[in-house]
């Protein structure tokens, strides 16, 4: 724990494919490809590779012209390459840009990380190709960053730096009761006292038993009675309304005869 840093001071595949440096086996075929590799730096690049940025990310449509007038604002710019395929010419969506001074690549590479250009967010790094001992490019399983979908992330450098491990205390004698033998002695005292309290729950529940049987048995009647009170009203209700409809149809017969009385007079 005393050397553990972020940022991978030196690349090793298999720590770089483990999310806190600490696996012991690769987890996928690449890393493995990784470990396998000898990669030997680029030497037809020239520059100083200290005052060099690696920018990512790019629009496939952003030019030099556009790069330079974005990262000229930090500072002198010596050099911008715009990396593009060899067949068609097309921008591969990345680029090393060097300064003349060390004061500007150290601004552009605090103040350009996440920069939009051209309606995309760009991602700023040192060079590693030539500066990070061991290092071992994306299309040979190494690189840092990556995608979730892919499944093969790379931890420790700027984009997804390690986390710092969690150091747990070795708890598996005491877990399993491989301890002492004072510990011991007390599990077992605690395995009979937890048989004991089983077997009187088991009797109180034998006797609680008749009592909730009982309950229930008074809810039943309870709601057979509260039903046979609910229909009988129900009748009463409906014979009321009954006796209510004849009155209300005798008392207007009663009023249409004394009508036709009053109209014979």
């Amino acid at each position: 724990m005393a050397d553990w840093a972020p940022i991978a001071k030196e690349y090793d595949p298999l720590k770089a494919g483990s999310i806190d440096g600490t696996d012991e086996e690769p987890h996928d075929r690449a890393i493995w490809r990784a470990m396998l590799a000898r990669y030997v730096p680029n030497k037809g690049v020239s520059g100083d590779p200290h005052l060099t940025l690696f920018v990512a990310r790019l629009n496939l449509q952003t030019t030099e012209e556009k790069l330079k007038e974005v990262f000229s604002r930090y500072g002198d710019i010596r050099k911008i390459r715009l990396v593009r395929d060899l067949v068609t010419g097309f921008s591969k969506g990345y680029a090393f840009i060097e300064y003349k001074e060390e004061r500007a690549l150290l601004k552009a590479h605090r103040d350009a990380n996440r920069l939009v250009i051209d309606q995309h967010e760009i991602f700023v790094d040192f060079e590693l190709e030539r500066t990070l001992k061991g290092w071992i490019p994306r299309r040979l399983g190494g690189g840092f960053g990556g995608k979730k979908e892919s499944g093969q992330l790379r931890f420790g450098g700027r984009d997804r730096p390690f986390r710092k491990p969690i150091n747990l205390p070795n708890m598996k004698n005491d877990f399993y009761g491989e301890g002492s033998s004072e510990k011991r002695n007390w599990s077992r005292e605690g395995t009979r006292d937890w048989r004991t309290r089983d077997r009187d729950h088991e009797r109180s529940r034998d006797k609680r038993w008749p009592e909730r049987e009982r309950s229930w048995a008074w809810g039943d009647s309870e709601r057979e009675r509260d039903s046979k009170e609910e229909r009988s009203r129900g009748r009463e209700r409906k014979d009321r309304d009954r006796k209510d409809r004849d009155r209300d149809r005798s008392r207007d017969r009663d009023t249409k005869k004394q009508r036709d009385d009053d109209k014979h007079r």
